[in-house]
This record gives structure tokens, C-alpha cells and sequence, in this order.
């Protein structure tokens, strides 16, 4: 079962910036529908973002459709993620839940719990301040330390929202976005960079921030989804794609990359 197709939205229907590199034609949506097929094919759906593909599609079968974690939970671990691996971000967020029941016990805490509880997720220090400050900012703008309201905004609106507080930049507010809100927004991160740069999606000078603007106003948004996922597991899986981390091995073979093909298209576009 697949979201109806629809069309990337329109500059009138968005408050974008302005495209960045408006002669720069790729990708396609033919494109970007022929890479999701072939990662799809390839991996599967990664087992790691399914939680959140079964909330955007509503459920399965008779099943109901999960329960969707709320938006403040969701952006703190969006914020307790950066610098480090999915696994170990939420070992950090179920510490910080067991040591504060509450929010505004995070607020009004004025030792080093938080930043203890959090110390296993790496810089600790930073993220707790980013943590309370955004907490704080919230209470004193809302009365209240609760973000579900944004689920009746816009995707520019929550952007506006979110981009308020210090430390939430512009992948952590499409993540928030896409996963935890289930609108249509395409996060840019060093996997989805360097493999959109490769296959000449943008060009080779793109910043993260110009790439994201680009890619937003040409991915069909029914795709953003699941094409995002599977680039960022092929990033993480595939050697040809991938940074060697420490030298270990990838689980998927030069040779059987599938986007090899798409990646000798990216260089003619670039030369």
C-alpha cells in the first residue's frame, strides 16, 4: 500500500526560499521514482524507519495504526541524535526519561542531572543546554511544555516555530517533519549530500542547506519518505557510497551497488 502520487508543492502553496540553482534540472521526478524502486528492491524497506512509514500509511490490513510518539519526544531525540548513532540517542532519551518524569523537572533542575543522564549520547554538555533552553522557550511562550499544536501548522509554519530556538537547525527541523509530524519534507544529512551530489542531483559545490532547498522543490512528495530512508540505509550500507568508518567492512559489495549506474550519469552532469 503506497500514499496517493502527488506533486511537489507549488512556490505559491510554499513559503520556500528561492530554488537555489533554478537551471539545474535533475532530479526528475521519472528520477527519483527509479532510484526509490531500485534501493527499494535492493534493501527492502529499512526496518528502522518502519515505525514511521506505518504511521504515514495509516496502518495495515485491520491493524490500527500505531500510536504516533508526541512531537516534543520526537525533537529531543532528534536533538539527542546529532553526533552519534540512532541506537545510541535512544539509550540517551530513555536515560533522560527514567531520571525526569516530567519536563518542567528538566526546566527547573539546576545541577548536572540532565546532562548526566544524557552523558552516554556524547556531548552531553551541549545538548543539555540546547535541551532546557528549548524547554524553557516553550513553557514561556506557550504556558505549557507541549508541542502538538504543531501538528495543525504548516510545514513553513512549523519551520518558523521550531527555528525560534537556538541549536535546532534546518535537518533538525525536517526530521521533526518528516518522522514525527508525517509531513512531506526531504532532510538533508552527509549520506543524502554526498550520494545526491554523486548521482548529479545537485551540483558538486552544493551546501547542505542549498542542497535541501533544491531537493524539496523537485522530489514529488509522496516520494520524499521513502526515498530519504533508503539513501540514508544505502549511505550507511553500501562502500561505494559510504565514508570508511575505522575500517570496517560493508555489509553490500562494490560491485553490486545499485546505484553505480546513476552515478556515471552524475559525473557526465558535473563535467
Amino acid at each position: 500500500m503506497e500514499p496517493k502520487r502527488k506533486a511537489p508543492a507549488s512556490p505559491a502553496a510554499r513559503e520556500a526560499s528561492p530554488e537555489p540553482y533554478p537551471t539545474h534540472a535533475s532530479p526528475s521526478p521519472a528520477q527519483c521514482l527509479a532510484v526509490r524502486d531500485a534501493l527499494l528492491g535492493f534493501h527492502g524497506f529499512p526496518e528502522e524507519f518502519a515505525p514511521f512509514r506505518r504511521l504515514r500509511l495509516g496502518g495495515s490490513g485491520d491493524s490500527p495504526p500505531p500510536l504516533p510518539p508526541t512531537v516534543l519526544d520526537g525533537l529531543v531525540t532528534t536533538l539527542l541524535s546529532q553526533n552519534t548513532t540512532e541506537a545510541i540517542s535512544r539509550r540517551a532519551f530513555a536515560s533522560l526519561k527514567a531520571a525526569f518524569p516530567s519536563w518542567d523537572q528538566v526546566v527547573d533542575e539546576e545541577g548536572t542531572r540532565l546532562e548526566d543522564a544524557i552523558r552516554c549520547g556524547g556531548l552531553a554538555a551541549t545538548k543539555a543546554a540546547r535541551i532546557r533552553a528549548m524547554l524553557r522557550g516553550v513553557r514561556e511562550r506557550r504556558g505549557k511544555i507541549c508541542l502538538e499544536y504543531l501538528r495543525e501548522l504548516s510545514v513553513d509554519e512549523v519551520k518558523r516555530e521550531l527555528s525560534q530556538f537556538k541549536g535546532i537547525g534546518p535537518k533538525t527541523v525536517a526530521c521533526v517533519l518528516m518522522f514525527y509530524l508525517q509531513k512531506d519534507d526531504f532532510p538533508v544529512d552527509t549520506h543524502v549530500l554526498r550520494i545526491t551530489k554523486a548521482m548529479g542531483w545537485v551540483p558538486v559545490t552544493a551546501s547542505r542547506e542549498k542542497a535541501y532547498i533544491h531537493l524539496n522543490s523537485k522530489i514529488p512528495d509522496d516520494l520524499k519518505f521513502d526515498l530519504n530512508c533508503l539513501i540514508v540505509t544505502h549511505g550507511k550500507l553500501c562502500q561505494t557510497c559510504a565514508k570508511k568508518m575505522g575500517g570496517e567492512k560493508s555489509k553490500v559489495p562494490n560491485a553490486a551497488c545499485p546505484l553505480a549506474s546513476y552515478y556515471r550519469v552524475g559525473e557526465k552532469l558535473q563535467q
